[in-house]
């Protein structure tokens, strides 16, 4: 399904300040609360959807990256194979200290709602019996694109070494199952709580068991293969799609092809930064493309047809006699997609008025008898005068 509009799902406008879509994240947090809404998996989802927008739009660099790309610009686009950008519960736990006034700190309840932490299963995620979950981290990777590329969108597979379940012990770290035994200081739980008397009462607080780690098992034997990560590198090769308007420095996110995490846990992500190849003849401005095409002064003052490149080959156009320098050609619909939809760019080409600087005796002659004509006399029009304008913003 596609993402909506993180605006749309707070409720605000584009202009809306910092306190104004923090209360709107309270106000849906509140509402679509797992505790107010026990089993209802529309409410649980439209929960995530607001602590997710909340999370972008509440991040000056994140809303910015947004509000100029969309959801491609911070975390891929759905359509094209991308997306989710790595948001788990974590996110919206530590959000609520913020929000809250710090009800909702430490990631084990002691808030105003007491079943928020358990519903999640706890806070900062670990592996193991206790029934939370470890993500595995992140691959970074720059994939160079070609113009054509960005323009049509591409396929790309590429190998990398990461780090997958070990074939010999499943990811488990032991030698064999019967080396995996339960955490006697923690009785498997992963967590150990204390009880603390303060001047505001009694206050319980939850942490990852000293001695287990968090994953409520002891490994009495390792495996000799993975000498008890439960992880090996290995190479990989991995496929996906990018879609067609990205620019350099875009960041993608392919879920799931990442690292791997101990005790089967949920694999990290892959993320893919975008870096343009600059092409040979078309400059890119946005989602218009630039091209400066040099023809003669006859050419230009009685006209003639041009040959000039495109992304997807040779295109020709007429030059209307009377041509003056700097004018612009405007060839609609043949620049870069929007990335969000918005249509295409176009082909903007800049005609440049080509003047000799070496002619010979017969030449000078030639243009000492057109000095004196009439015709050659310069009359700008308004028109004329504005292009000196549009040269100057080219070059800006």
């Amino acid at each position: 399904m596609e993402k909506r509009d993180y605006y749309e799902v707070l409720g605000v406008s584009k202009s809306a300040s910092a306190d104004e879509i923090k209360k709107a994240y309270r106000k849906l947090a509140l509402k679509y609360h797992p505790d107010r809404n026990p089993g209802d998996k529309d409410a649980e989802e439209k929960f995530k959807e607001a602590a997710e927008a909340y999370s972008i739009l509440s991040n000056p660099d994140k809303k910015q990256r947004y509000d100029q790309f969309g959801h491609a610009g911070v975390d891929g686009a759905a359509s094209s194979g991308f997306g989710g950008g790595g948001f788990s519960m974590d996110d919206i736990f530590s959000q609520f200290g913020d929000i809250f006034g710090g009800h909702f700190g430490g990631g084990f309840g002691g808030g105003d709602f007491g079943g928020f932490s358990s519903f999640f299963g706890g806070g900062n995620q670990r592996g193991g019996s206790s029934g939370n979950v470890q993500k595995g981290s992140n691959i970074r990777v720059r994939v160079k694109l070609s113009l054509k590329d960005i323009v049509h969108g591409v396929d790309k597979t590429i190998k990398i070494n990461k780090l997958v379940a070990c074939p010999d012990c499943g990811g488990s770290g032991a030698a064999s199952p019967s080396d995996i035994k339960e955490c006697s200081y923690c009785h498997g739980t992963g967590v150990v709580t204390k009880t603390v008397q303060t001047m505001l009462g009694r206050m319980q607080t939850q942490s990852y068991c000293p001695k287990c780690g968090g994953t409520g098992k002891i490994i009495t034997k390792v495996c000799h293969t993975c000498g008890g990560s439960g992880l090996v590198k290995r190479p990989e090769e991995i496929s996906f799609r990018i879609p067609a308007g990205v620019s350099e420095g875009i960041q993608l996110t392919v879920q799931g092809k990442g690292n791997a995490a101990k005790n089967g846990g949920i694999n990290g992500d892959l993320l893919v930064v975008i870096q343009e190849e600059s092409d040979p003849e078309l400059k890119r401005d946005g989602n218009d493309l630039i091209y400066s095409l040099f023809i003669s002064v006859p050419d230009a003052i009685s006209g003639t047809t041009a040959e000039i490149p495109s992304v997807d080959g040779k295109l020709r156009i007429k030059i209307d006699p009377g041509t003056q320098p700097g004018k612009v050609l405007r060839l609609r619909g043949k620049g870069v997609p929007d990335i969000n939809g918005y249509g295409t760019g176009d082909l903007l080409v800049y005609v440049q008025v080509w003047i000799p600087k070496n002619i010979n005796q017969e030449e000078k002659s030639l243009i000492e008898k057109l000095r004196e004509s009439k015709n050659f006399t310069p009359k700008p029009s308004s028109e004329d005068k504005g292009l000196f304008d549009k040269i100057k913003d080219m070059f800006r």
